[in-house]
């Protein structure tokens, strides 16, 4: 039964990524070849099916889905939250703007949550369970190499599950 849930999860964050405009579909293809992005040309969609509501993403390189490098972008409104998950693929985040909580373990524990500021980096081996939030708004770039995933902790808040 969790393997079923981990594809429908990989599934819908896919199709998630799907729905995004076609010019942040070709700077995604384009990972192969050199790529220029102005950040007034990032173009920017709502995050897959698997995240909370609210946040924006944008690929900048590469196919989170498939093997391979790829960069992407969450912009993250004040408040947002992500419940303590892992993913099975190590990670590397850099704060662009704002500031960014992470706290390790499998329950959010704000009194030893991690503060990185813009400019802040974080490196995350595969399946490190952690929790993470912006209390204000909040640019990050994330990059590693895929597929890109995520698995809750706690199945209750799988964004996926509330939904049926």
């Amino acid at each position: 039964m969790k393997i079923v849930a981990r594809i429908f999860g990989l599934l819908a964050f896919a199709l998630g990524f799907c729905a995004m405009s076609s010019s942040t579909a070709l700077a995604a293809d384009a990972m192969g070849d050199a790529t220029y992005i102005n950040p007034g040309d990032v173009k920017w969609g709502d995050v897959p099916p698997v995240l909370p509501k609210g946040a924006k993403i944008a690929v900048l390189a590469g196919d989170p889905f498939k093997p391979g490098a790829f960069v992407i972008r969450l912009k993250l409104p004040a408040g947002y939250k992500i419940p303590p998950h892992w993913h099975s693929q190590a990670e590397n985040l850099t704060v662009i703007s704002g500031a960014f909580y992470l706290g390790s373990g499998d329950t959010v524990d704000v009194a030893h949550a991690h503060l990185l500021k813009a400019g802040g980096f974080h490196y995350l081996p595969a399946v490190a369970h952690h929790s993470a939030y912006a209390k204000t708004a909040t640019v990050l770039q994330i990059h590693g190499e895929g597929p890109f995933n995520i698995t809750y902790i706690n199945p209750a808040d799988d964004p996926l599950k509330a939904k049926k």
